[in-house]
């Protein structure tokens, strides 16, 4: 008996030991759990072979596409010539014949988008290793055509280097300035919201360099506080705070003037394009053609309703319109990230016909075909194959909620290319023979895999397999998607994750949370849906005892124009409406606490967690609003009025905020900003407290030194985390009085 007592107990003991473990906070935000993915591959002229960095960013390795083998080293730090040793580097730009690269190295991030960096030129075949230039760090370099020439930014003005002139360096414009004028990058407001870095471009010839200028100097300066602070420590501020100032539109302000220039390379001529932009319209591209004396010039004007095309000739300056494209509302920022040159002509994204399709244009403005159409929206144009009039896309084909690769060839027959179901994303080679592709779905780690044109798997690149088997270990629960429809008919799509011993027989306090911003999409099947990767972070609050949802309300993408710009000029109205119509509708069901239902959001989900728990119902008990814009009067002057036109213009839009709801806020509201915020600033959070105050409401405010609208280093992204579970464990689980 006392064997089998033993026995007993022995093998409790070892099922105890593989029991399934709970995620730990900790682990999450210090990205344990980061999936692997393929990233920086460049495609290379030969079709058949793509190059990437190394791990450990010593290398560049060049692999086949067929086999996914290594076929050779093009830059190795160990292994070149000259005076120059460089441990590591942070990345590489061929140049357009591949015999040559640029390798850039002590990376410094500006904003969102743009950064400084020190660039030397690699001789591929020599292994020489040269400095770009001696005078400084170097922003947005950029080859010419035939590999001879690179232009680059430095201080708001532009400089070339003639290569075959022993690198020699000249600069191109002088009167360059932060916070006045600046050449051939964007200001803040064209760069955050027209996902811009640079603005320069050479002619298909190399004899001519085309850039937009920006004069800011009658833009408003916005500041905000440096301190000490740690993790990293500005010594510089020991004693006594600092300040940023920068040159900050926001809405109906004064914003920079942008103008179109030329510099004749061999005579050194500067010309200004004559271009008949609207005087507060904006540039938000210019590309080169492959007619050295045609230039693409994109123009909108400032309610962002029409997009104006442009043919510019750089030498002549004469601007001629080719292609207009006129929305009701608004022309969606995914058109210039989509925009691209083909020979002869260029490929246009419009939502003309309610979705997002893709139009074939020749440098005359003729459009030659619409390249895809049906009920669903291209989300990503990969490429036009001239030659076989083949196109190649992303799209919502299959459903809202998933992205699939497709061809669709000169007689518009469609063909899938990716095969799994989920959302898939593509790097096609140089001619289309192969394709890298990557797939996910919300219960699937990203898996990498090169395929051929026909869509067959070649070779698995990554499959997170070290990542499945670790979370095979851990508590997790069950994803399922939903769909309900409100109150007032509106179907609407959402996502929950239960915790892993769900029983329907209980009831579980639920936390919501959106984002719920203009065209944007949370609802996905996709590794990315939720929180850090995997709906991670809402299972670890699902082992905390509660249930977390997310819907996409109206306004948000994937479903075509109609459902996606209803929203406009009324920020806020009806996306808050959808989230406690989702609340009503969870707490319908038997296994939701109907008094214990919490919403949070950050960025533009702070903005409508705060506008949902003032939309008047109620239906929120707890909340939080990290780095929420709280009126659309304190936010950049593009996106705020892209969607809101001018508080002139739309006073009761902008009145309808969460500073002009405080008196209406129910439930216990907890805040959080970073204080050196760019983009959101956090004069929101500031004005929105008082607000609160003055009308008598209670919040908890949580404000981060020196932080950005990320809010992380050090151990910012553990402690705001735990912040954030702690506000719901206290107020959906504790005494609801």
């Amino acid at each position: 008996m006392r064997r089998i007592a033993f026995f007993i107990t022995l093998c409790l003991t070892l099922v105890g030991s593989r029991a399934a473990e709970n995620l730990t906070l900790t682990d999450l935000t210090r990205g344990t759990y980061t999936a692997k993915r393929v990233s920086g591959l460049r495609p290379l002229l030969d079709g058949e072979s793509y190059a990437r960095l190394s791990d450990n960013r010593k290398q560049v390795v060049t692999y086949s596409f067929k086999t996914g083998e290594q076929t050779g080293v093009l830059f190795d730090v160990d292994n070149v010539k000259g005076r120059i040793h460089l441990p590591r580097i942070d990345g590489y730009i061929l140049s357009p014949d591949e015999s040559r690269m640029l390798i850039q190295t002590e990376t410094k991030s500006i904003y969102r988008r743009s950064h400084t960096a020190v660039y030397y030129i690699y001789n591929v075949k020599s292994h020489m290793l040269e400095p770009l230039s001696d005078g400084g760090p170097q922003e947005v370099p950029a080859w010419s055509r035939d590999g001879n020439l690179v232009a680059f930014v430095r201080e708001g003005n532009l400089f070339l280097v003639k290569l075959l002139f022993n690198n020699s360096e000249s600069q191109v414009t002088t009167d360059g300035k932060f916070n006045e004028v600046l050449n051939g990058k964007p200001d803040w407001v064209n760069e955050e919201e027209f996902a811009l870095s640079r603005a320069f471009d050479f002619n298909a010839d190399g004899t001519m360099l085309c850039w937009i200028r920006y004069d800011e100097k009658d833009v408003p300066l916005y500041s905000f506080p440096w301190f000490k602070g740690l993790a990293p420590e500005k010594e510089q501020y020991t004693d006594y705070p600092g300040a940023y100032e920068y040159k900050y539109p926001i809405a109906g302000a004064q914003n920079s003037v942008p103008t179109v220039h030329s510099f004749d390379i061999k005579s050194r001529v500067i010309r200004k394009m004559q271009l008949p932009l609207d005087a507060d319209g904006y540039v938000p591209r210019i590309f080169s053609t492959d007619d050295p004396e045609k230039l693409l010039i994109l123009t909108q004007n400032r309610h962002q309703n029409r997009l104006d095309i442009y043919l510019a000739n750089p030498r002549s300056t004469e601007c001629r319109l080719i292609v207009r494209d006129e929305a009701q509302c608004y022309v969606p920022d995914c058109v210039y990230e989509n925009f691209q040159t083909v020979p002869g002509g260029f490929v246009l994204m419009s939502e003309r016909s309610g979705w997002n399709h893709l139009y074939l244009y020749d440098l005359t403005g003729t459009m030659r075909r619409q390249l895809t159409q049906g009920e669903y929206a291209v989300t990503a144009f990969y490429g036009y194959d001239a030659k076989a009039g083949t196109t190649y896309y992303a799209s919502t084909q299959e459903s809202p909620l998933r992205r699939a690769v497709y061809k669709a060839d000169a007689k518009g027959r469609v063909t899938k290319l990716s095969t799994e179901a989920g959302t898939n994303s593509a790097i096609f080679s140089h001619g289309f023979r192969y394709f890298v592709n990557q797939y996910s779905n919300i219960n699937t780690p990203p898996v990498t895999t090169l395929c051929d044109a026909q869509g067959k798997t070649l070779r698995v690149l990554e499959d997170n397999k070290a990542l499945r088997d670790k979370l095979a270990t851990k508590n997790l629960g069950e994803r399922r998607f939903f769909t309900f429809r409100t109150q007032d008919g509106v179907e609407l799509n959402g996502f929950m994750v239960l915790p892993a011993n769900f029983s329907e027989a209980k009831k579980y306090p639920v936390v919501m949370h959106q984002y719920s911003g203009p065209g944007s999409q949370q609802v996905l099947d996709s590794w990315n849906a939720g929180n850090m990767g995997g709906t991670l972070f809402e299972q670890y609050l699902c082992q905390q005892g509660f249930v977390c949802v997310c819907v996409d309300g109206r306004g948000t993408g994937g479903r075509g124009r109609e459902f996606e710009q209803c929203t406009y000029l009324h920020l806020g109205r009806l996306e808050s409406h959808d989230q406690a119509e989702a609340a009503i509708y969870l707490a319908s069901l038997p296994y939701i606490d109907a008094r214990r239902i919490g919403i949070w959001g950050w960025s533009y989900g702070g903005f409508n967690t705060l506008m949902s728990m003032s939309e008047g119902r109620g239906v929120f008990a707890a909340g939080v609003a990290v780095a929420p814009p709280t009126s659309w009067r304190y936010y950049d002057s593009v996106y705020s009025e892209r969607y809101m036109r001018t508080p002139k213009e739309n006073k009761e839009g902008y009145d309808d905020s969460p500073i002009g709801r405080a008196s209406k806020l129910s439930g216990h509201l907890l805040l959080c900003h970073g204080m050196a915020d760019d983009n959101v600033h956090f004069r929101n959070t500031a004005e929105y407290t008082e607000a609160l105050v003055q009308a008598d409401k209670d919040f908890c405010e949580l404000t981060y030194t020196n932080r950005n609208h990320s809010i992380f280093g050090g151990n910012t992204r553990n402690h705001l985390f735990r912040q954030i579970t702690q506000w719901f464990r206290q107020y959906l689980q504790g005494d609801l009085d």
